[in-house]
């Protein structure tokens, strides 16, 4: 407590005593000696906390660290006057990330890779990640050496990379031009570091191999850059929640489908109806039910459900609705379902205050929370994934 009020310092534990000199520069990230630590600090398991932005709950031990994280989302729902019962976080593990997103600038005669410092545009190279899977932090060499041919001056230069079945898919944006020389040492890199596909704004440089995921033992092509759940037992989890929760219905809709995240596993037990505004991630799942036997039929619509949600009057034709969004959730959508006579719904997403606004609507229309449970798939962050099951009352 200061003379101004409560002070809030990141690195810190409840009931720490820390001493901040008066004249600390301001910012996101103060710097203070530690006078009493809890008795749940931990040692962070990376060299660059503190300085990355990611990572800020790296010091908190596993019983902080999980109560903080339900805790977003029971907050999230007292907040939008939602009662409900949440469950205990599901973990997710160490090195199981399959998913990250560097950024490369240049600095004088070097090019950086790594991560954004918090709430800054500096650059912070990184050496080792241990949230990301081991072969993500075995290709660092090639992709500073990737980085450094495409990285130009005039703006930082992004590098989405996926592990799949079929090894590493690095998609890159922002490179500017290229001239020709260096788009093909930009593909004899990638072969030699005998990554799957190399792709530079949607465009496909080199594919060796299919960069194939399986959603619930069923492969599936991603297209450049394409969403994917940041770590596969997350997902393996949510889409087992997903499935009992609508088991018994005969005709899904899956509203932000992705590639097939829910609706391919989802067609294995109902007739499926996938909606996604993004045309190659449709592509991508009807190409994967095709060539999957045994599954029931899958039907694609390609709508942008902010701007057309799907009206109550058709939803009728659904007896269950799963709904994945971004961030910014679902509103217009869950307006539509709380005035439809749609059963029952799953509601997942990555943003506990946009997943309560949309819970309430819900029921405010008449459902009832089934169930509420955190998942942690953004390790040692304070984002936190959530799936709600919900049914009508």
């Amino acid at each position: 407590m200061t003379e101004g009020g409560p002070a809030y310092f990141p690195f810190t534990l409840p009931g720490e005593v820390v001493e901040l000199a008066a004249d600390a520069p301001a910012g996101p990230r103060p710097a203070f000696d530690l006078v009493t630590p809890s008795p749940e600090r931990v040692a962070p398991a990376c060299p660059h906390f503190g300085d990355c932005g990611g990572c800020d709950l790296q010091h908190a031990g596993e019983a902080p660290y999980r109560a903080f994280k339900r805790r977003l989302v029971v907050d999230a729902m007292e907040r939008a006057g939602v009662a409900a019962d949440v469950g205990d976080l599901v973990p997710c593990a160490p090195r199981s990330r399959r998913r990250v997103t560097l950024t490369a600038q240049r600095a004088g005669n070097r090019v950086l890779l790594g991560y954004n410092a918090a709430r800054s545009n500096r650059i912070v190279p990184i050496e080792t990640c241990p949230i990301a899977l081991p072969a993500i932090e075995a290709a660092l060499p090639f992709l500073r050496r990737l980085a450094t041919l495409l990285t130009d001056r005039r703006r930082p230069l992004r590098l989405l990379v996926t592990a799949t079945a079929s090894g590493l898919d690095v998609a890159a944006s922002d490179a500017g031009r290229l001239s020709e020389q260096a788009r093909r040492q930009a593909i004899t890199l990638a072969l030699e570091a005998q990554v799957a596909r190399l792709s530079l704004d949607a465009e496909i440089l080199v594919k060796a191999r299919p960069p194939v995921v399986e959603f619930g033992g069923i492969p599936v092509e991603l297209p450049p850059g394409a969403f994917l759940q940041a770590v596969a037992t997350t997902e393996a989890a949510m889409a087992e929640l997903v499935s009992r929760h609508l088991a018994g219905a005969k005709r899904i809709a899956d509203f932000f489908s992705g590639c097939g995240t829910f609706s391919l596993r989802l067609a294995r037990q109902a007739v499926v109806h996938a909606v996604e505004s993004e045309a190659p991630a449709l592509a991508a799942q009807a190409a994967a039910h095709r060539a999957t036997s045994g599954l029931k039929p899958l039907s694609t619509e390609p709508r942008d459900l902010f701007r057309r949600p799907v009206p109550a009057k058709e939803l009728k034709a659904f007896d269950a609705v799963v709904f994945d969004p971004p961030r910014a959730g679902a509103e217009a959508l869950a307006r539509e379902l709380a005035a439809s006579p749609v059963g029952r719904v799953a509601a997942v997403s990555c943003n506990p205050a946009t997943l309560a606004r949309d819970v309430k609507i819900l029921v405010d229309g008449g459902y009832r929370i089934a169930s509420l449970t955190p998942l942690d798939q953004f390790l040692w962050s304070h984002h936190v994934e959530a799936v709600a099951l919900l049914e009508r009352a």
